[in-house]
């Protein structure tokens, strides 16, 4: 047994299905052992950085870690992005990348790059293998770091000790996976308690670290008639259809989940770190419970931090809570949640048949169509917009993206992961056209492993999100720069082995998500949307009604001045808010 043999049987010892990543040379050794077993499965995909979107997808849904690898330099490099998404939404992942020879290391050899200097922010540890010996020591620790702690890990193999004889085999042992539960002390949930006792109304901002406490958190609402309004990452936890939910709040969110958390006499944040402090009251009264104390008052200044899992700590919190009697505040937010979600349902109605195509309806009747425990991988940008304010996430559905890295290109390779790790349940991502673009060449990969996922293009021929952020700055949009000239996707995707249909008209749309839910190949739906589809936050003060107004009036400028562009641009937007 080799060192990349003895790796190999760690990572089968650790329940791991799947490597992903782009074959080379000081990865040869691995990428050999692979091939002589079938308990894992290498992975082949077209660039490293999609290996590490796919590598993230599998560690955010699978309770276990997701891994990828790369061969020296240039390869390694290419994982950065992936990774980085992968440490900002908290998902445990194993990136293993070679090295050229020890004896070549600090010589600025061929290919050569410091690779622990590169990756010593998105890596809480990384395992620099220098001999056999201490090989599964450091691989061990790099797997226990990153279940435990859910973060990025990566394991450093040069190109000569890959195919070294193990040494220590009889330390390689299961990796110890905690399942203790951290809670506050009792004087500090009874110091919460009191605050929560003495409001008269109390508001719950909830985020991604309430996925293992659902049921407890609804029990503390109802008790305090309190809102719950949800960061974007919960959206699959807290969706539409739950009792006393009332949405999102931030750039992308709506009234109701805006005043649930502003005009509440006391704001309780429950395992999320939302970092819009705009969309944060100044001086209400905030009690924040997370299981990493670094972030408790790291957005707002906090009352009451309890540093806790939100599951254990609710649960001794809640006897210790008089139960609230007037649930006016909890009534009129979810009044304005359902006054919205109807708002909502007309505008993705399948009747407003504008041409180009409004890309709401795609949303809207993709709720209805795809099934109860479907997987959507949503992408940076509008796409993300659409998905959050027309769709529910309920039942056993699951919502992936870059939400806190803010990355484009996520979806696909993040489809690719989530459609390996579950065979039997729908995939379907929702990506802009300048997302698609960047990640298309593993379209093929897709076709290849014969993966029935689902994509939906929303193309509008332009970075529609970028030119949003460039309105609210009060910037005429440089409609040059944000042009995407695009291929025809559904035609690329039947060349590739797979299939697609083009859909420019409303009537279309329903059938055509119908025949992507029905493939058994990898699908692109090309949706020929309007650019003119807007989107306003929650709250329009003066900042944004300067922003939003000086940008028109530099458009009209420029539109006056005989800017073709702007005159259509300005048209667009016009027919698509009021069609």
């Amino acid at each position: 047994m080799n060192v990349s043999e003895q790796l190999l049987d760690i990572l089968k010892n650790e329940g791991v299905k799947h490597i992903f990543g782009v074959a080379g040379d000081a990865l040869n050794p691995l990428v050999s052992a692979i091939g002589k077993q079938d308990e894992i499965e290498w992975v082949r995909m077209k660039h490293e950085g999609n290996a590490a979107y796919a590598a993230y997808a599998q560690g955010e849904l699978n309770g276990n870690l997701g891994v990828c690898a790369s061969t020296v330099g240039p390869g390694a490099l290419h994982l950065i992005n992936g990774l980085y998404n992968a440490k900002k939404e908290r998902s445990p992942v194993l990136a293993i990348t070679g090295q050229v020879p020890v004896e070549h290391i600090g010589t600025a050899y061929h290919q050569e790059v410091d690779l622990t200097k590169v990756y010593d922010d998105v890596c809480e540890y990384q395992a620099v293998i220098r001999s056999p010996e201490e090989a599964p020591r450091v691989i061990l620790r790099a797997i226990r770091i990153a279940v435990n702690e859910k973060c990025v890990c990566r394991i450093e193999l040069p190109a000569d000790i890959a195919k070294m004889a193990a040494e220590n085999q009889d330390f390689v042992h299961k990796v110890f996976r905690s399942n203790s539960l951290t809670t506050p002390s009792l004087p500090e949930l009874e110091e919460a308690a009191q605050l929560i006792n003495e409001a008269a109304t109390v508001s719950i901002l909830a985020g991604a670290g309430c996925r293992l406490a659902k049921d407890e958190v609804l029990r503390l609402s109802n008790k305090l008639k309190a809102p719950i309004t949800h960061s974007l990452r919960a959206s699959d936890i807290f969706d539409h259809d739950t009792p006393n939910v009332v949405g999102l709040s931030g750039l992308i969110g709506n009234p109701s989940g805006y005043k649930g958390i502003m005009d509440s006499d006391l704001l309780l944040m429950l395992g999320t770190d939302f970092p819009y402090t705009d969309f944060l009251p100044e001086n209400t009264k905030t009690i924040q419970v997370d299981i990493r104390p670094e972030n408790i008052g790291g957005r707002t200044s906090v009352t009451t931090g309890l540093h806790g899992d939100i599951k254990s700590t609710v649960e001794q919190l809640l006897p210790l809570c008089d139960e609230k009697q007037n649930q006016t505040f909890l009534d009129d937010r979810q009044s304005e949640f359902d006054n919205w979600k109807q708002s909502m349902s007309k505008k993705g109605n399948p009747e407003r048949d504008m041409e180009p195509l409004h890309p709401e309806i795609f949303a809207h009747l993709l709720n209805d169509i795809a099934s109860e425990d479907a997987i959507f991988v949503v992408d940076t940008g509008t796409a993300a917009i659409w998905s959050s304010n027309f769709m529910s996430f309920r039942n056993e559905r699951r919502i992936l993206g870059s939400f806190n890295h803010g990355s484009m290109a996520v979806g696909l390779p993040a489809a690719i992961g989530a459609q390996m790790q579950y065979p039997d349940r729908e995939v379907w991502a929702i990506v802009g056209d300048g997302a698609f673009n960047m990640a298309l060449n593993d379209f093929s990969t897709a076709v290849e492993y014969k993966l029935p996922i689902n994509l939906i293009v929303l193309n509008n021929s332009q970075l529609g999100f970028v030119k949003i952020e460039m309105e609210e700055a009060g910037l005429a949009p440089n409609l040059d720069a944000l042009h995407v000239d695009n291929i025809d996707f559904h035609d690329f995707s039947k060349l590739c082995g797979g299939d697609g249909l083009k859909v420019d008209k409303s009537k279309d749309i329903a059938s055509a998500l119908q025949k992507a839910k029905i493939s058994t190949q990898p699908f692109v739906i090309n949706g020929m949307v309007t650019d003119g589809a807007l989107s306003l936050p929650p709250k329009i003060g003066l900042e944004e009604i300067t922003g939003f107004g000086t940008s028109k009036v530099k458009e009209v400028i420029k539109a006056i001045g005989g800017d073709k562009r702007q005159w259509q641009n300005l048209r667009n937007e016009i027919e698509a808010y009021f069609d």
